[in-house]
């Protein structure tokens, strides 16, 4: 059984990945409006990932006999002045979302609650890779300025992104189905 602080957090974390999930589809919405294709599918592939993080969290709290309690969604934000900006954003919401899964990690110990921390530990190490790649990409965006020919570049790289199997937020996938 999990406890009730802890069971908290982990639906307040629930929420906070969903949110994740809002915020890298209005990026997705951003970039196809700056005709930045390569930039809204790597945003689409990583909105489809935080979805993947809300249910790993989900799951655990039922495995754990706990009860999952939706709440409400904000929208963080749906415009940016700049590609640069939309890049930093992400960025930072990268290590706000860090901080949160060091605070489930505190309130996990401080209960003594050991059977959450592969799963935590796991967060820990996804993050690790989530701040070093949008991390990356933003100062990659500041080195480029304004040169659109280097914006050109980049988002022709961030285009060969390859979405988790069977999402479905890949516009090859659904297009298939019936």
């Amino acid at each position: 059984m999990i406890g009730e602080r802890l069971l908290k957090a982990m639906n307040d974390q629930i929420k906070n990945e969903l949110e994740s999930y809002y915020l890298y589809l209005s990026m997705v919405a951003f970039f196809h409006s700056r005709n930045l294709d390569g930039m809204a599918h790597w945003m689409r592939c990583q909105a489809h990932e935080e979805q993947i993080h809300a249910m790993k969290l989900f799951d655990h709290v039922i495995d754990r006999s706990g009860k999952v309690e939706l709440q409400n969604l904000a929208q963080l934000k749906t415009d940016w002045s700049s590609p640069l900006e939309a890049w930093q954003d992400a960025y930072q919401h990268e290590q706000l979302i860090s901080g949160n899964i060091n605070d489930l990690t505190h309130i996990a110990r401080e209960e003594k609650d050991y059977t959450s921390e592969p799963l935590l530990a796991w967060f820990s190490n996804e993050q690790i890779e989530e701040e070093a790649s949008t991390g990356k990409i933003a100062a990659e965006m500041e080195m480029v300025g304004d040169a659109k020919t280097g914006l050109l570049i980049l988002d022709r790289e961030l285009a060969a992104r390859v979405f988790p199997a069977g999402s479905p937020l890949d516009p090859v996938a659904y297009s298939q189905a019936g």
